[in-house]
């Protein structure tokens, strides 16, 4: 029961890492204050908490507006009157090559995974001073690594380790801990919302199923990080592994990432490279 008595907050927790850390953090004895966009999905999740034992309020939030998380922590601190943990975790990834991306998708993609976090952080942090409380940015190995067709969603990883990193230090003697999380591949809906943002359930997810976290296990470890106020943690294995190549032997990892690269692009069919391997019709005197 490590997070007996606390109040912890998550943001994005209406699925996946979000959702999982909620009932972790209730089955650990925490009273748990989930936020999100989709409604239902958060009172789903609440009946779940409820009927494990579990204190749970739903705060609706969209962390891409700035009054929706001013908000959202005034009505922690009026319904709960503490808080102890908090924890970011909305985000989202936006697909295409930097070349088709325009002004709007860059600032749809930054006003979530960046924007919203550094908001989650300033307006909680008052009252995360006056607990010597925790708070949680969850990244990934994409802030380590850069990932061809994802350039909005790494740059936006990349701005994320930067503004924990420096977090850090200016919480320096104040007893509240910040902790970047950097997941490997986990089991979530990130693969299936569009580039608006919006949960599209036909999507299939491509990412390797073989080396996949399920999202309870990382939300596990995620928070034994969290409660040891490391200031960086990066998990699965394999997950540890780029994010070392990336960060040590950026040329090895270029080098890997740019050959995989070539590989997806599409081969000529057989009827293509036949038309091309065919002579051209005799023009007629």
């Amino acid at each position: 029961m490590k997070w007996k008595k606390k109040v912890a907050w998550i943001t994005g927790a209406s699925s996946g890492i979000g959702r999982a850390l909620a009932l972790e953090l209730a089955r650990q004895g925490a009273e748990v204050v989930i936020s999100g966009r989709r409604l239902e999905r958060l009172k789903s999740l609440h009946a779940e908490i409820s009927v494990m034992g579990g204190r749970a309020h739903i705060v609706p939030c969209d962390v891409s507006v700035e009054a929706s998380i001013r908000d959202a922590v005034a009505s922690i601190i009026h319904t709960c009157g503490a808080l102890h943990v908090v924890i970011a975790n909305a985000g989202w990834a936006l697909r295409g090559d930097i070349e088709e991306l325009s002004m709007d998708d860059w600032e749809r993609q930054f006003k979530t995974n960046v924007f919203g976090a550094a908001l989650t952080a300033r307006y909680a942090l008052p009252h995360l001073r006056e607990t010597g409380g925790r708070i949680g940015l969850v990244g990934s190995v994409s802030s380590m690594v850069p990932t061809p067709a994802h350039g909005a969603y790494t740059a936006s990883k990349y701005a994320l380790r930067g503004l924990g990193q420096t977090l850090s230090l200016e919480l320096t003697g104040s007893g509240v801990s910040c902790t970047l999380l950097h997941p490997g591949f986990v089991a979530s809906e990130v693969a299936q919302v569009d580039n608006h943002g919006v949960f599209q359930p036909q999507r299939i997810d491509k990412r390797p199923s073989s080396l996949m976290w399920t999202a309870d296990k990382a939300a596990r470890v995620m928070l034994g990080a969290l409660h040891k106020r490391k200031r960086e943690y990066v998990f699965t294995l394999h997950g540890k592994f780029a994010g070392f190549l990336g960060r040590h032997l950026p040329d090895v990892m270029y080098m890997l990432l740019r050959k995989k690269r070539f590989k997806t692009f599409e081969a000529p069919s057989n009827t293509a490279k036949a038309q091309q391997a065919a002579p051209l019709p005799r023009r007629k005197a």
